[in-house]
């Protein structure tokens, strides 16, 4: 019989919008204080554990593998290996594979795996032309060559090159895909705007009754070393006639998309700790829950770039012979309201399932009332690498709170990926 590999506990820094009280802090840093966080909660002795996975989209030069540079200040000896993976939006739930992968195989018996991303250390630099410059800049030997190098810049050298955040493939943004989409499934504006309220009173309501602070830890950072222990993206009480006055942020014209039902840029970390059941057993440790099956998709760039979700519930469903009735616990990545909205409705959508699925029927409906109780992306926030371990941990949370027993998380990805986990609530 295989064995059980469990999820023993989560733990994340707060999810903080870019360019606030983060702004200072690096990357790994972030990733640091969740694995201290997480080595605290749990009391495991960091000497045990047998690698660090971490995913990461915006990376730096200085810390490209930004697992190693976490684990090590976070206390984990150095004969821990340590490696970084980068999958866009779903990039934590790859180092979730990854780990799990690694166990199976008894390559490790205990990982943390998880993410961490700033958009606030977002490299920027400059075009071809001017790297070029600047590097042969490493051969001056004299004076005169130093003169002849300066003159040779022109002002125009010095303009920045900003990171796009359009799919390299087909030039647009995730947002205007997203406009596309919801345009294409008949999402209204307003049920946008509803679903992106509902997620950040939903968010404000879990935070009031402590279900957050079971896995968030209170950190301190520079410059002024105040004590940040909530996230801070979270506008509950909003009026959907508020939210009805925003213009469009993509498609200025006839996009329903706005900066109120779209996910914003964010800053933080979360880790998870990962085992097999036995050895959670001979540590005295109570997982909470067990991992069924997981899968990842791609899709068409073309038209599907958001779809991840609906390809890969569908996919995990028929993996593990279960149906969408089963499932007590949804836990969604929250790109757009649209994009959560459109993937719910493809899988009750009887052409769309036949025709992109090949079911003979529709895969069926998701309650809403099971998804994302306790707020999601659009509230609470989205630090690219970090997202998918927020997403396992919270969706085991929630099954013990709600007495549930399966729960399944999902997430659209840059590249047109999707990805699809369903766990088990820890019965000994």
């Amino acid at each position: 019989m295989k064995e059980k590999i469990v999820l023993v506990d989560g733990c994340r820094t707060p999810f903080l919008k870019s360019e606030t009280e983060f702004l200072n802090t690096m990357t790994y840093e972030l990733g640091q204080l969740a694995i201290k966080g997480l080595i605290n909660k749990t009391g495991i002795d960091p000497n045990l554990i047998d690698s660090v996975i971490m995913g990461c989209v915006i990376s730096t030069l200085k810390t490209s593998n930004l697992a190693r540079e976490a684990a090590l200040t976070a206390g984990i000896p150095y004969s821990t290996p340590c490696h970084t993976v980068s999958q866009a939006c779903i990039s934590a739930n790859r180092a979730i594979a990854s780990a799990i992968g690694e166990i199976s195989t008894g390559q490790s018996s205990i990982v943390i795996a998880g993410g961490a991303d700033s958009a606030s250390e977002t490299p920027i630099g400059y075009k071809k032309q001017m790297r070029t410059k600047l590097m042969k800049g490493t051969k001056i030997r004299s004076t005169s060559q130093m003169i002849k190098y300066a003159l040779g810049f022109k002002l125009k050298d010095f303009l920045p090159e900003v990171p796009s955040i359009a799919e390299y493939t087909t030039n647009r943004t995730m947002g205007e895909d997203c406009d596309i989409m919801v345009a294409r499934h008949g999402i209204s504006r307003e049920n946008q705007d509803l679903f992106a309220i509902r997620s950040h009173d939903n968010a404000e309501k879990a935070w009031r009754e402590g279900h957050h602070f079971n896995e968030v830890v209170a950190v301190q950072v520079d410059p002024k070393f105040n004590m940040i222990q909530k996230d801070n993206g979270i506008r509950s009480g909003s009026k959907i006639e508020k939210l009805a006055k925003l213009r469009p942020a993509f498609d200025k014209k006839n996009g329903t998309l706005t900066a109120a039902n779209s996910s914003f840029l964010t800053d933080g970390s979360a880790v998870c700790l990962l085992m097999t059941a036995s050895k959670a057993k001979e540590l005295n440790l109570t997982p909470k829950a067990e991992i069924v099956d997981y899968c990842f998709t791609g899709q068409r760039l073309e038209d599907e770039l958001l779809l991840g979700p609906a390809f890969a519930m569908n996919k995990v469903l028929d993996k593990t012979k279960m149906n969408l009735n089963d499932i007590d616990v949804f836990e969604i990545h929250e790109a757009f309201a649209g994009q959560v909205l459109t993937n719910i409705e493809c899988l009750k959508d009887e052409e769309f399932c036949k025709n992109r699925l090949g079911k003979e029927k529709a895969v069926g409906n998701i309650d809403l009332n099971k998804v994302n109780n306790w707020g999601g992306s659009l509230s609470i926030g989205h630090p690219f690498g970090a997202t998918g371990a927020r997403l396992l941990t919270t969706a085991a949370n929630r099954l013990i709170q709600e007495n549930g027993k399966y729960a399944m998380l999902s997430a659209c990805a840059a590249g047109a990926h999707g990805h699809a986990m369903i766990i088990k609530k820890f019965e000994v």
